[in-house]
Protein backbone atom coordinates (compact mmCIF):
# COMPACT_ATOMS: atom_id res chain seq x y z
CA UNK A 1 0.00 0.00 0.00
CA UNK A 2 1.33 3.36 -0.83
CA UNK A 3 1.58 5.82 1.86
CA UNK A 4 -0.57 8.97 1.67
CA UNK A 5 0.64 12.62 2.52
CA UNK A 6 -2.22 14.53 4.26
CA UNK A 7 -2.14 18.51 4.85
CA UNK A 8 -3.38 19.77 8.13
CA UNK A 9 -4.89 23.46 8.23
CA UNK A 10 -4.95 24.53 11.72
CA UNK A 11 -7.63 27.28 12.08
CA UNK A 12 -5.93 29.13 15.47
CA UNK A 13 -2.31 30.56 15.63
CA UNK A 14 -2.36 30.40 19.46
CA UNK A 15 0.65 28.29 20.62
CA UNK A 16 -1.33 26.69 23.52
CA UNK A 17 -4.11 25.47 21.70
CA UNK A 18 -6.72 22.77 22.29
CA UNK A 19 -7.19 22.25 18.91
CA UNK A 20 -2.77 22.38 18.20
CA UNK A 21 -3.17 19.06 20.81
CA UNK A 22 -5.73 17.46 18.46
CA UNK A 23 -3.51 18.06 15.71
CA UNK A 24 -0.47 16.70 18.04
CA UNK A 25 -2.98 13.70 18.90
CA UNK A 26 -4.22 12.76 15.54
CA UNK A 27 -0.40 12.74 14.38
CA UNK A 28 0.01 9.70 16.70
CA UNK A 29 -2.90 7.94 16.20
CA UNK A 30 -2.76 8.46 12.27
CA UNK A 31 -2.78 4.74 10.45
CA UNK A 32 0.94 3.43 9.55
CA UNK A 33 0.41 4.67 5.70
CA UNK A 34 -0.35 7.98 6.37
CA UNK A 35 1.93 10.77 6.88
CA UNK A 36 0.17 14.00 8.37
CA UNK A 37 2.59 17.04 7.01
CA UNK A 38 3.52 19.85 9.57
CA UNK A 39 0.79 22.49 9.10
CA UNK A 40 0.79 25.26 6.97
CA UNK A 41 1.23 28.28 8.46
CA UNK A 42 -1.14 30.63 8.32
CA UNK A 43 0.24 33.53 10.45
CA UNK A 44 2.14 34.93 7.46
CA UNK A 45 -0.73 35.18 5.27
CA UNK A 46 -2.03 38.88 4.77
CA UNK A 47 -5.59 39.61 4.76
CA UNK A 48 -7.09 39.24 1.06
CA UNK A 49 -7.83 41.76 -0.82
CA UNK A 50 -7.99 41.65 -4.54
CA UNK A 51 -6.03 45.06 -5.01
CA UNK A 52 -3.23 43.15 -3.77
CA UNK A 53 -3.80 40.24 -5.85
CA UNK A 54 -4.29 42.29 -9.05
CA UNK A 55 -0.71 44.43 -8.39
CA UNK A 56 1.42 41.84 -7.15
CA UNK A 57 -0.26 37.91 -7.75
CA UNK A 58 -0.17 35.74 -5.00
CA UNK A 59 1.84 36.40 -1.98
CA UNK A 60 5.14 34.25 -1.26
CA UNK A 61 2.76 32.52 2.18
CA UNK A 62 -0.01 31.77 -0.53
CA UNK A 63 2.29 30.40 -3.13
CA UNK A 64 3.50 28.13 -0.18
CA UNK A 65 0.40 27.19 0.69
CA UNK A 66 -1.21 27.02 -2.58
CA UNK A 67 1.74 24.46 -3.58
CA UNK A 68 1.47 22.19 -0.23
CA UNK A 69 -2.01 21.55 -1.00
CA UNK A 70 -1.85 20.91 -4.27
CA UNK A 71 1.07 18.37 -3.23
CA UNK A 72 -0.92 16.62 -0.35
CA UNK A 73 -3.35 13.69 -1.45
CA UNK A 74 -5.80 14.92 1.08
CA UNK A 75 -6.47 17.71 3.56
CA UNK A 76 -7.65 18.02 7.39
CA UNK A 77 -8.85 21.12 9.18
CA UNK A 78 -8.38 20.85 12.75
CA UNK A 79 -9.77 24.63 13.78
CA UNK A 80 -11.65 25.88 16.97
CA UNK A 81 -14.89 27.81 16.49
CA UNK A 82 -14.83 31.48 16.92
CA UNK A 83 -18.47 32.91 17.08
CA UNK A 84 -20.61 30.03 15.69
CA UNK A 85 -17.76 30.27 12.59
CA UNK A 86 -14.85 29.57 10.51
CA UNK A 87 -11.70 31.13 12.57
CA UNK A 88 -10.98 34.47 10.31
CA UNK A 89 -7.56 33.10 10.19
CA UNK A 90 -8.54 29.65 8.29
CA UNK A 91 -11.18 31.44 5.93
CA UNK A 92 -8.46 34.01 4.63
CA UNK A 93 -6.25 31.48 3.83
CA UNK A 94 -8.74 29.21 2.05
CA UNK A 95 -9.79 32.81 0.38
CA UNK A 96 -6.34 33.53 -1.02
CA UNK A 97 -5.67 29.37 -1.83
CA UNK A 98 -9.02 29.05 -3.75
CA UNK A 99 -8.52 31.76 -6.11
CA UNK A 100 -7.97 31.03 -10.09
CA UNK A 101 -9.18 28.32 -11.71
CA UNK A 102 -5.62 26.45 -10.56
CA UNK A 103 -6.91 26.21 -7.27
CA UNK A 104 -5.83 23.45 -5.51
CA UNK A 105 -8.47 22.60 -3.42
CA UNK A 106 -10.80 20.93 -6.58
CA UNK A 107 -11.17 17.04 -6.10
CA UNK A 108 -9.14 17.08 -2.72
CA UNK A 109 -10.40 14.42 -0.06
CA UNK A 110 -10.64 16.32 3.15
CA UNK A 111 -11.34 15.64 7.17
CA UNK A 112 -12.46 17.80 9.91
CA UNK A 113 -11.66 18.02 13.65
CA UNK A 114 -12.44 20.85 16.08
CA UNK A 115 -12.40 21.30 19.50
CA UNK A 116 -13.70 23.33 22.13
CA UNK A 117 -14.12 23.89 25.38
CA UNK A 118 -17.68 24.37 24.92
CA UNK A 119 -20.95 21.98 25.22
CA UNK A 120 -21.11 21.99 21.18
CA UNK A 121 -17.96 21.71 20.35
CA UNK A 122 -17.25 23.11 17.02
CA UNK A 123 -20.45 21.64 15.51
CA UNK A 124 -21.40 24.86 13.66
CA UNK A 125 -18.25 25.64 12.29
CA UNK A 126 -17.80 22.29 11.18
CA UNK A 127 -21.32 22.89 9.14
CA UNK A 128 -20.08 26.09 7.96
CA UNK A 129 -16.54 24.90 6.51
CA UNK A 130 -18.48 22.08 4.86
CA UNK A 131 -20.50 24.86 3.23
CA UNK A 132 -17.37 26.53 2.08
CA UNK A 133 -15.88 23.24 0.88
CA UNK A 134 -18.99 22.72 -1.85
CA UNK A 135 -18.17 25.73 -3.84
CA UNK A 136 -14.24 24.73 -3.63
CA UNK A 137 -15.24 21.47 -4.74
CA UNK A 138 -13.52 19.54 -1.94
CA UNK A 139 -14.78 15.29 -1.12
CA UNK A 140 -14.81 15.59 2.67
CA UNK A 141 -15.80 12.21 4.53
CA UNK A 142 -18.76 12.53 5.98
CA UNK A 143 -18.12 10.36 8.78
CA UNK A 144 -17.30 9.85 12.16
CA UNK A 145 -17.49 13.13 12.77
CA UNK A 146 -14.64 14.63 15.04
CA UNK A 147 -16.39 17.16 17.41
CA UNK A 148 -15.00 17.40 20.72
CA UNK A 149 -16.55 19.48 23.55
CA UNK A 150 -15.58 19.90 26.77
CA UNK A 151 -11.73 19.67 24.96
CA UNK A 152 -9.98 20.85 28.87
CA UNK A 153 -10.92 17.51 30.18
CA UNK A 154 -9.13 15.19 27.51
CA UNK A 155 -6.06 16.26 27.68
CA UNK A 156 -3.35 16.28 30.37
CA UNK A 157 -1.34 19.25 31.92
CA UNK A 158 1.61 18.33 29.26
CA UNK A 159 -0.96 17.83 26.58
CA UNK A 160 -1.37 14.46 26.36
CA UNK A 161 -4.51 13.34 25.35
CA UNK A 162 -6.20 11.05 28.41
CA UNK A 163 -9.83 10.24 26.88
CA UNK A 164 -9.93 6.80 25.28
CA UNK A 165 -13.39 7.84 23.60
CA UNK A 166 -11.63 10.77 21.88
CA UNK A 167 -8.94 8.98 20.77
CA UNK A 168 -10.84 6.39 19.03
CA UNK A 169 -12.83 8.89 17.07
CA UNK A 170 -9.87 10.51 15.87
CA UNK A 171 -8.28 7.23 14.74
CA UNK A 172 -11.76 6.28 13.18
CA UNK A 173 -11.89 9.78 11.56
CA UNK A 174 -8.36 8.84 9.92
CA UNK A 175 -8.68 5.74 9.15
CA UNK A 176 -11.85 7.07 6.93
CA UNK A 177 -9.97 9.85 5.39
CA UNK A 178 -7.14 7.11 4.58
CA UNK A 179 -9.84 4.47 2.67
CA UNK A 180 -11.63 7.88 1.23
CA UNK A 181 -8.29 9.36 0.21
CA UNK A 182 -7.08 5.88 -1.61
CA UNK A 183 -10.81 5.52 -2.98
CA UNK A 184 -10.94 8.62 -4.76
CA UNK A 185 -7.06 8.51 -5.58
CA UNK A 186 -7.36 5.24 -7.41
Amino acid sequence: MAPITVLPLLGSLREGSYNRLVLRAARSLAPAEMTIAEHADLSAIPLYDQDLMDASGFPTAVVALREAIAAADAVLFVSPEYNYSIPGVLKNAIDWASRGADQPFKGKPAGVMGASPGLVGTARMQYHLRQVMVFLEMHPINKPEVIINAVHTRFDESGALTDAMTAQVITSHLEALDAWTRRLCS
